[in-house]
């Protein structure tokens, strides 16, 4: 950044680290020390939607690499959209298999990044779950290079447990970056991994 970019005000965007990701098994650790949650294998890469012959060669590279995992407990890797013309990257492992799906989850990251779609990249999130069933993601922005709790309340209405965000961000401070910017933590309804 220079001199004249400091005067005006302007800022350079973060740039990604997708090593941040393999931050989450251990964080895991402490987020079900101190609340009680425990991954569930699911997971989920965000994107903004693509149409085109080079788009759909990556998606079915990464697929097939992923789907190629002899050792998957779960599904396959899945293509979801969601209702707001967002896709989805769905990959299913067993719960105490978190840190195969912090694999999947970054080779999603780079196979998309590599073949030039970077900008399309929006999150990546990792669903947990305590005794009562209460969901929670972590959710890594992929722009800002940083981590916000996700804990949808249950019911027809659009609400969060702003609490508990609270709590796992103070939890966690020490395991992840967080995001600062509570503005940022947008919230993911109905993402595919929750």
């Amino acid at each position: 950044m220079g001199l004249l970019d400091i005067l005006l005000g302007r800022t350079k965007p973060v740039a990604p680290d997708l090593d941040r990701l393999f931050a989450l098994p251990s964080a895991a650790v402490t987020l079900e020390a101190a609340t009680g949650f425990t991954p569930t294998g699911r997971g989920a890469v965000c994107f903004a939607t693509v149409e085109g012959a080079a788009f759909e060669q990556t998606h079915h590279e990464v697929q097939a690499l992923l789907d190629a995992d002899t050792d998957r407990t779960g599904p396959p890797v899945r293509l979801l959209r969601d209702e707001h013309g967002y896709s989805w990257l769905v990959s299913h492992r067993s719960p105490d298999e978190l840190s195969l799906l912090v694999n999947d989850l970054h080779a999603v990251n780079s196979a998309m990044e590599v073949n030039g779609f970077g900008p399309q990249l929006l999150c990546s999130l990792a669903g947990f779950t305590d005794t009562g069933g209460r969901p929670l993601a972590l959710v890594y922005l992929y722009k800002r290079g940083t981590f916000y709790p996700f804990a949808p309340l249950p019911g027809p209405e659009q609400r969060r447990d702003n609490a508990l965000e609270l709590q796992v961000k103070a939890v966690l401070e020490d395991d992840l970056r967080l995001e600062p910017d509570l503005s940022r933590w947008f919230p993911v309804w109905g993402a595919p991994g929750l």
